[in-house]
C-alpha cells in the first residue's frame, strides 16, 4: 500500500498495492501542477480523505482536487461515474515519500497531442525528482 498527503496533512490518499506505472502528462494543467499520476477507481484501489476544493477543467469532465489549506494538488477525479458506475481517479505520487515510489516506471504522455500514446523510456519516479 502507498500513502500520500498534502503538506499540512489535511488531505490524504491511499493506493492499495503498487501501480504498474505513473503518468507524467504535459497537458496545459498537469505541466503546471508538476504531477505524477497513478490511476484506478475511487473506492477500489484508491481511497481519499480530507477537505478539498476542486478546479473543473474545460469541459468539466475532471475535477482537480487540492487542499484548501496548503494548496497541494492531491488527485483528480472524474466528475461523473462511467456507465458501469465506477468513477476514475488518479492520485499525485509526488505526495508520497520518495523512497516508497522511487522504482515505479514513468509513462510520458504528450497531453498537447491527445492522439499520442504514452511512452515508457526506462525512467522511474526516482529519475523525475528535481
Amino acid at each position: 500500500m502507498l500513502e500520500g498527503s498534502c503538506h499540512c496533512g489535511a488531505v490524504r490518499w491511499q493506493f492499495d498495492g503498487v501501480p504498474d506505472f505513473t503518468l507524467a502528462c504535459s497537458c496545459t494543467v498537469c505541466r503546471r501542477y508538476g504531477t505524477l499520476w497513478a490511476y484506478d477507481f475511487e473506492g477500489e484501489r484508491i481511497h481519499v480523505s480530507g477537505p478539498t476544493r476542486a478546479y473543473l477543467r474545460g469541459e468539466r469532465h475532471l475535477g482537480f482536487h487540492f487542499c484548501d489549506q496548503c494548496g497541494c494538488i492531491a488527485y483528480w477525479r472524474g466528475v461523473k461515474p462511467r456507465e458501469d458506475g465506477r468513477r476514475r481517479i488518479a492520485v499525485n505520487l509526488r505526495l508520497a515519500e520518495p523512497e516508497a515510489v522511487a522504482a515505479i516506471p514513468v509513462k510520458h504522455f504528450d497531453g498537447l497531442i491527445w492522439a499520442s500514446d504514452p511512452v515508457m523510456d526506462g525512467r522511474t519516479v526516482a529519475d523525475m525528482w528535481f
